[in-house]
């Protein structure tokens, strides 16, 4: 057998041998990897999920089995120590001797630490391991205990925004330390970088920029950091995420040429100066560069076993260093060349600070060739933007276009994806085209979206799912083969066709359903998916189907953090009279409650214990209240201005028709939540075009607007119909939502269902408006049907006391939870920091 062994067991190290092993001839070779660590393969790039409950197996690239059942030797807990490359053998610091053949380095790198005075005090960490992250949890808890909750992070780049999360999550305070005059100074201009700041600081985390620490402070133990100019930051723990460094160290000892500033040399073979020693990830220096991505390292690691194996497959002499990622919980991508400023080029920015959006794409003076962009806020154009930058891809008339979202209901990045050239790169992490993922439906090995990620692995690594989902289904429709989305393992039928099937067969019980069409027992998908549905045909409430539904809707309250509830009373088109003010003021002051005015004009009331919540509803019922259905998959609520009853600009009353939409839709389920708006003018103060649905007063009546929501991927609704009166309003709104009801996908917004609708916005026009397929009169009388059997659930719970059981802590106790505790927040309380 010829011998290959793997220093390094991180994600390159692994995907090599992932690589190696699904290659032809490789029986011929025995693989053996060595790491330090005392575990198998784990994913670093989603490290800080351990923080959030994820164990180390979960984390895990791999079962515990995999390795033997693929021949590969794994040692863990062992160092190599040395190479002797005339020998070609490894020495481990167990005093073993291993031969090779092939050598591979995949070493990865350790985290930079700046010579600062005091970095070995205790408290002082670097965030690179599973280990790492053990410590800084066991001197969190530490701290805490002793009333401390401030900590900072020094580094403001991907991997200090990371660990700053990381610490978020502990329930410290954390303090962002930058060198740099801005966040990410190698992947955002400053436009981006202070968006990406505002977003972080309304989580309370503090940014510090433009800051040289001098030395950390403290004896034994950090008690601060000194900045210049004698600036003082008093934390009680420091976490260094500042860069990386390659770890080179047996290349520099075994006289491998080595770079400068670090990184063993490798040429586009991957291999180093020693042909039979091969180095990939962090710890090569390709092109005079160290890349810090996993897609650069997975394409080494393939490149690698591609010319141990013989084979020709080499580096591309550039290396696109494009990504798209959530830093916490901000969407951030960057491609191509995002800072480019010449006279040949444009700059195009979108900025909206109050939603926290912000586009930037570059372009050619003549408008035909796209250099790159950075989004910060919403990027879920980067797929479509890649890919035209990448393939060179025509432009549309005005560039700008890809940018500001979907106008005219149609898309404004990426067409057809059918359209890429087969050569375009779909999945960047694992270096998959589009000709690789059509061909493995073509060839009869793949069949659906599942069989696909399981052949090809796309979609294990970076944000190509929706891209790789729609180039699935464009496959398969240009063959002929049925496109069918089911909804869970247990049916074998999509929401629109179980829709059809409860209604036919006057089905009111989720086991008669799946006894009758499914299999199994179900699962948290299918059920709350099937109580919908029931609820969307017969207007039964959360009450009627407890068991199948979600908590959310089980305890008909949305639960915190915590475990407590928040309650939201309807305030319909955001109108209350001082009387009921009050009446909210009073139940909070009772029952201790964080109030909070939302985004959609309703006072929110938080830290609910669910014993409570039937309490609070009643004393809010017997006020005039009802549920506002937060927590369900229904109408939220139809935000309005003031209307021409006040605002000198007003050109119709917009509060009371919002009022008489939002008691009109109320309570009725649908695939996803819904929300309205209502402006009087064109100013649109509701923000009526960022809604599912909105209404506009122009002169000559109402323009109607659909499809529209704000959120993470926010788009502009889409104009349905013009200058219509109320009552048309009203009627269309009714069979657009009824439509939407019956064909749309669990959890799918109205944007993205017209976006995949056949025929888009004409087609929904013609259904809606022009009535072409006949159906207008029955989605008509099916709406008319849910508006008329209305009922609050909350009414329901507090008049039928069997329905109360359930609002119980304990099943053998009346008891509160002692476990639920709180801390002080600007005159009210928050959850104690975990």
């Amino acid at each position: 057998m010829i011998k290959v062994i793997v220093v390094g067991n991180g994600m390159v190290g692994y995907k090599f041998c992932e690589k190696f092993i699904a290659k032809s001839g490789q029986e011929k070779y025995q693989i053996t990897v060595f790491g330090e660590e005392p575990r198998r393969a784990y994913d670093r790039v989603h490290l800080s999920e351990y923080f959030a409950g994820k164990s180390a197996d979960d984390l895990s690239l791999s079962t515990v089995s995999w390795y033997e059942e693929n021949n590969i030797l794994l040692n863990t807990s062992e160092l190599i120590t040395n190479i002797n490359k005339e020998e070609k053998t490894i020495n481990t610091h167990l005093g073993k001797i291993h031969t090779y053949d092939y050598l591979v380095l995949a070493t990865g790198s350790s985290a930079f630490v700046p010579t600062i005075e005091g970095v070995e005090k205790e408290g002082v960490f670097v965030y690179r391991t599973i280990e790492d992250l053990d410590a800084i949890i066991t001197h969190a808890k530490k701290i805490k205990k002793n009333g401390s909750t401030e900590a900072a992070v020094l580094g403001g780049g991907l991997l200090g925004l990371e660990a700053a999360k990381a610490v978020y999550d502990l329930g410290l305070n954390p303090h962002v330390v930058e060198f740099a005059p801005r966040l990410m100074p190698r992947q955002l201009d400053k436009g981006a970088s202070d968006m990406l700041q505002a977003k972080i600081e309304e989580l309370n985390i503090k940014i510090h920029l433009n800051k040289s620490t001098q030395y950390i402070a403290g004896d034994e133990q950090i008690t601060g950091m000194m900045f210049a100019e004698e600036e003082f930051l008093k934390v009680d723990m420091l976490v260094i995420s500042a860069g990386i460094k390659p770890r080179d160290e047996l290349g520099r000892i075994s006289g491998l040429e080595v770079g400068v500033r670090g990184g063993i040399v490798v040429n586009n073979q991957m291999q180093t100066s020693d042909p039979f020693i091969y180095a990939i990830g962090e710890v090569a220096l390709y092109n005079h560069m160290i890349y810090g991505l996993v897609a650069p390292g997975y394409e080494m690691a393939d490149v690698a076993a591609e010319q141990i194996l013989k084979g020709d497959k080499t580096m591309r002499e550039t290396i696109d260093m494009s990504t798209q990622l959530k830093l916490i919980g901000v969407e951030v991508a960057s491609f191509g060349d995002p800072f480019i400023e010449n006279e040949n080029v444009t700059a195009i920015v979108y900025e909206n600070k109050l939603a926290g959006i912000y586009k930037r794409i570059n372009v050619t003076k003549d408008s035909k060739t796209l250099l790159g962009g950075i989004l910060v806020g919403d990027s879920s154009d980067y797929n479509g933007l890649f890919q035209i930058y990448s393939n060179a891809m025509p432009l549309p008339k005005n560039p700008e276009d890809l940018i500001l979202g979907s106008r005219g209901g149609e898309s404004s990045t990426l067409g057809n994806v059918m359209d890429l050239p087969d050569t375009a790169v779909i999945c960047s992490c694992e270096n998959i085209t589009k000709g690789a993922i059509c061909c493995s439906i073509l060839d009869g090995t793949s069949e659906t979206f599942s069989d696909v990620v399981k052949r090809t692995k796309a979609t294990s690594g970076c944000g190509c799912k929706p891209m790789v989902a729609d180039l699935v289904k464009a496959t398969q429709k240009s063959i002929g083969k049925e496109i069918k989305e089911t909804i869970c393992e247990h049916f074998k039928y999509n929401r629109q066709e179980l829709f059809d099937i409860l209604k036919i067969n006057h089905y009111n019980d989720f086991y008669e359903v799946i006894d009758h069409h499914g299999k199994g027992d179900g699962c948290e998908i299918c059920k709350p998916v099937i109580a919908s549905i029931f609820s969307s045909i017969h207007n039964d409430t959360a009450n009627k189907h407890v068991t199948t539904q979600d908590t959310n809707d089980r305890f008909l309250a949305n639960i915190q953090r915590n475990g407590t509830y928040s309650v939201v009373p309807r305030i319909a088109g955001g109108e209350i009279s001082a009387e009921k003010l009050m009446v909210i003021g009073a139940v909070a002051k009772q029952f201790n409650l964080y109030t909070k005015i939302t985004g959609a004009q309703r006072v929110d009331l938080f830290g609910a214990h669910l014993d409570d919540l039937p309490k609070i509803w009643k004393i809010l019922i017997d006020n005039g209240f009802e549920s506002g259905h937060a927590y369900g998959k229904s109408l939220r609520a139809v935000k309005s201005c003031v209307g021409n009853a006040w605002c000198r600009y007003g050109m119709d009353d917009s509060t009371t028709f919002a009022i008489e939409v939002e008691n009109r839709y109320k309570g009725i389920r649908s695939p996803h939540k819904l929300k309205g708006g209502v402006s009087a003018c064109i100013r649109e103060c509701a923000e009526a075009r960022g809604k599912d649905f909105g209404m506009i007063a122009v002169e000559g009546g109402w323009n109607l607007y659909v499809c529209g929501n704000g959120g993470a991927n926010p788009k502009h609704a889409v104009l349905l119909a013009e200058k219509i009166d109320k009552a048309t309003c009203i009627k269309y709104l009714d069979r657009f939502l009824m439509f939407y009801i019956r064909t749309a996908g669990p959890l799918v917004r109205t944007s993205t269902w017209l976006e995949k609708l056949d025929g888009g916005l004409d087609y929904l026009k013609e259904v809606v408006v022009h009535d072409r397929i006949g159906i207008a009169e029955t989605l008509e009388i099916e709406m008319q049907k849910l508006v008329d059997t209305f009922e609050c659930e909350w009414k329901q719970v507090i008049e039928k006391p069997r329905l109360m059981n359930r609002f119980r802590h304990f099943v053998n106790s009346d008891e509160k939870d002692d476990s639920i505790e709180f801390v002080s927040l600007r005159d009210q309380k928050m959850p104690k920091p975990w």
